[in-house]
């Protein structure tokens, strides 16, 4: 797979709950740019309020591209994401505007700085076996087992996100090598190479963590207030239920807990903040480890990106 080239886009990233949103729409108007979600929960329909999905008045604003692409129950790879994201840049560019590629799912941001690694093998038989480990085990346990092996991966994995933290000890245990290690390489394509992003391309919202776990805390509370619960309780009404990847999206599993009476709803916002906080560190930590990813102020992104349209 050879993705078309992303080096003429701007990307803007940062933790949940940053502001990307905001600023990608001034952003997006000032340069008569368009926006590309790099969000992995965005993609599918009906998940609106847990996803913080721009509004409708938002996308009349500015357009936006790879929202609403997918049912709960399909699938999305990396690749796929990738190939898709490539060809809404070619779109944007051809039409003389400016790509804007803004959020903060880290796969799909290292693959665009990056590239795709080569994907390791895989057993479908080991992975039933991790599978009902964990079920019997219980997931900590499958994670405390990645943490001596795989650290790396166990620190950016939460325990409970099983299916990951299963696919890690399946690499380990086929390759004797760490998943975090095979996350290394990067390929784009025999004889060719990745992308060369100017510097500055590529920028992170800095936030202390002070304010940003506030904004988490009163974030998580407006999407309650504002009818997640429900957005819940539809997609669990639907003809097919989500599959396992937009299952997996923050809050939706802990929302599904209390519908099912196994939580009070004082329970079920404090553990969504609590993890929303805890996935913030982990992006944290991705856009740290990644090289052409530089951290800056908000004030500072408008500046620097504005004065560089006008060169």
């Amino acid at each position: 797979m050879s993705p078309a080239s992303f080096q003429n886009a701007l990307i803007l990233t940062g933790p949940t709950a940053s502001g990307k949103s905001a600023i990608a729409l001034e952003l997006a108007e000032k340069l008569k740019a368009e926006i590309v979600a790099v969000d992995s929960m965005t993609l599918y329909r009906g998940m609106d309020i847990g996803t913080a999905k721009p509004t409708a008045a938002e996308r009349t604003r500015v357009p936006h591209h790879l929202l609403d692409v997918l049912d709960p129950w399909e699938s999305a790879s990396v690749a796929w994401w990738l190939e898709r994201a490539s060809a809404a840049v070619a779109d944007i560019e051809a039409r003389g505007k400016k790509a804007l590629l803004v959020g903060g799912t880290p796969f799909y941001l290292k693959a665009i700085l990056c590239g795709l690694f080569p994907s390791p093998p895989s057993d479908q038989e080991l992975r039933r076996q991790l599978e009902g480990e964990a079920e019997t085990l219980g997931p900590p346990a499958l994670h405390v087992r990645l943490a001596s092996v795989d650290p790396a991966s166990a620190l950016r994995l939460h325990p409970n996100d099983v299916r990951r933290v299963v696919r890690a000890l399946e690499v380990w245990q086929l390759t004797g090598r760490a998943l975090s290690d095979w996350q290394q390489q990067s390929w784009w394509g025999e004889g060719e190479t990745g992308p060369t992003f100017p510097t500055g391309a590529c920028l992170a919202i800095d936030i202390p963590r002070d304010e940003l776990n506030t904004r988490i805390s009163r974030r998580v509370e407006s999407m309650f207030a504002a009818g997640w619960i429900e957005e819940v309780r539809q997609l669990r009404n639907l003809e097919r239920p989500p599959g396992r990847e937009a299952s997996q999206a923050l809050g939706y599993g802990e929302i599904a807990a209390f519908l099912d009476g196994r939580q009070t709803l004082d329970e079920t916002i404090a553990e969504v903040q609590l993890r929303t906080r805890q996935y913030a560190k982990r992006q944290l930590t991705w856009f740290r480890s990644l090289s052409g990813c530089e951290f800056c102020d908000a004030e500072s992104i408008f500046t620097r990106w504005l004065e560089r349209s006008e060169k």
